[in-house]
């Protein structure tokens, strides 16, 4: 049964309390509302029917199984905070940072064991399998994909299968020489892909998230400032095109950022690895930029930056994204304990110049470098150097006698 109650039980709760009348005061009227940081109502601000209270099933129970564990302490009366989720994620963590072994780890989870009781000893993990397989239902997996040396094709789906042993574009060897005809050969070079559908899902499926998931709805703009990507024109030019979009207050906003750093130093040869983020803005600002809401969806490794063949590395994410937009994914709703249809969109892209020319196909070099002045660009050719400068085009916008 749901025992989050109604607007209506509030005001009638508030009145039994203050001795102050709901109906007849239209100023206290929205007490209730303002207090919930909902200006349109409480009901209407996630739609849908509040009497209707479904249980979360498959990959939402597990989670929710999983979180009991974080409650649980690792032993009757352990005191100090210790959980069984905290403590398997500490013993994987060290195998991870101490270069374990699987067979070392089973044999320290074994005898440390012995030291439980046997009703506590039944509920933690007796091995690395069992520690992952617990760790699972997190939702933190990632899959691993093949692709060619040149970047120039990505072994993903049907093509995942170990018998193209060469690149479909260029010919390259897939698999390293030696390893060909080995049982597990070794790839030459690999992407890792980080599923953003789980992710956002389980923005819904936290308490702590889910509530700040509709804060774009009421975000403030008295001053009539850019305080939010929701208080700019391109946002409210969106809700008016797709209206079946903004109709759904949880459909998520996304950016896509992408960037690359040389991790080995400067000093070194040279290695350009790009990492790519997905931010998501309908938390509010104290939250989107914060590090544990900046999905990491890419790793592409190096040496040389992916360039124009970056939409063959982004393959598994576009098909993510093409699923959220046309047909949604159920996801359940832990503040009002019901599945509704999440979909998501793309609002846009954040980049260096250099990132832009890749997501766009545009040529950031040469005279018609700027995407906006194109061939009314006010560069010139320097002869002796052979070079288009752009010297004092950034001030081709400003007045003639600016105040600054």
């Amino acid at each position: 049964m749901n025992n989050i109650p109604s607007v209506d039980q509030l005001k009638d709760m508030l009145h039994d309390a203050m001795r102050f009348d709901f109906f007849n005061n239209e100023s206290s009227a929205t007490v209730v509302e303002d207090a919930m940081q909902f200006g349109c109502g409480f009901e209407d601000a996630f739609g849908g029917d509040e009497s209707i209270f479904e249980e979360p099933k498959g990959d939402a129970k597990k989670f929710f199984d999983l979180l009991q564990a974080v409650e649980t302490p690792l032993f009757d009366g352990c005191d100090d905070g210790v959980t069984i989720l905290k403590w398997v994620c500490e013993l994987v963590n060290a195998k991870t940072l101490f270069n374990i072994s699987v067979t070392n780890w089973d044999y320290v989870i074994k005898h440390s064991l012995m030291a439980f009781k046997k009703n506590d000893r039944e509920k933690l993990p007796k091995d690395y399998y069992s520690g992952k397989k617990m760790l699972r239902h997190l939702g933190l997996r990632y899959k691993k994909y093949d692709i060619c040396a040149n970047n120039s094709f990505l072994y993903y789906e049907k093509f995942e299968s170990q018998c193209y042993l060469e690149c479909l574009v260029c010919g390259e060897p897939r698999f390293k020489q030696s390893d060909v005809h080995s049982t597990k050969p070794i790839a030459r070079k690999s992407l890792w892909y980080l599923p953003i559908i789980p992710r956002l899902q389980r923005l819904y499926m936290s308490r702590k998230t889910v509530e700040h998931m509709i804060w774009h709805l009421n975000c403030c703009n008295e001053n009539e400032k850019i305080v939010h990507p929701t208080c700019g024109d391109a946002w409210k030019h969106f809700d008016h095109t797709h209206p079946d979009f903004a109709n759904e207050l949880r459909n998520a906003r996304l950016g896509l950022c992408i960037d690359g750093f040389t991790p080995f130093g400067q000093s070194a040869s040279p290695y350009s690895c790009w990492p790519i983020f997905v931010s998501v803005y309908n938390l509010p600002l104290a939250m989107c930029m914060k590090e544990e809401y900046g999905f990491l969806s890419f790793i592409i490794q190096g040496p040389q930056s992916p360039g124009k063949n970056i939409d063959v590395m982004l393959q598994p994410l576009i098909d993510d994204l093409k699923q959220l937009w046309y047909s949604g994914v159920q996801t359940y709703d832990s503040f009002r304990h019901q599945y509704f249809l999440m979909r998501a969109a793309i609002m846009w892209t954040i980049s260096d110049f250099l990132g832009y020319a890749m997501f766009s196909r545009w040529s950031t070099h040469g005279r018609l470098a700027c995407p906006y002045c194109m061939e009314n660009s006010k560069t010139f050719w320097l002869q002796h150097s052979r070079k288009t400068s752009f010297f004092d085009c950034h001030r081709q916008f400003l007045p003639q006698d600016p105040p600054f």
